[in-house]
């Protein structure tokens, strides 16, 4: 998936080992969750989902969480069959079934018409990096 989204190789083998450490133990307690899509078995495409721990907020008051659903990605072999739609819907199942009303992403340029076709909208989200320790 970042692979594909342009992302240096090089960042990417220094994310694997703890990327997984991290992975684990969510797997294990079920903060993260994930599904599979497999054709003629072997896995075409996955997504992940977590509950974070949100204050409520004008989008959903009465909840203190959010449904983030995160690394959603088809092999490019398996495109256009519907998978990612299916994928999005067990997320959204299961969110449900966590009584989560409230979910967010962050989408590719590619998986936009995807998500806006499924009722998705824009949020005003920015993000900045800055060096540990420094303040501004």
């Amino acid at each position: 998936m970042f692979r594909e989204a342009g992302r240096d190789e090089a960042v990417l083998a220094a994310m694997a080992a703890p990327f997984r450490a991290w992975l684990e133990p969510r797997l294990a307690n079920g903060a993260y969750a994930g599904f599979i899509a497999e054709e003629n078995g072997m896995a075409a495409g996955g997504v992940g989902l977590m509950v974070v721990d949100w204050p409520p907020h004008p989008e959903h008051p009465s909840e203190d969480k959010r449904g983030y659903v995160l690394n959603l990605f088809v092999e490019p072999a398996h495109r256009r069959r519907g998978l990612a739609s299916l994928l999005m819907a067990a997320c959204g199942a299961e969110f449900a079934r966590r009584r989560v009303t409230f979910r967010f992403l962050h989408a590719t340029k590619m998986g936009i018409p995807l998500y806006k076709d499924a009722g998705w909208t824009h949020t005003a989200e920015m993000a900045k990096r800055g060096p540990p320790g420094r303040q501004d």
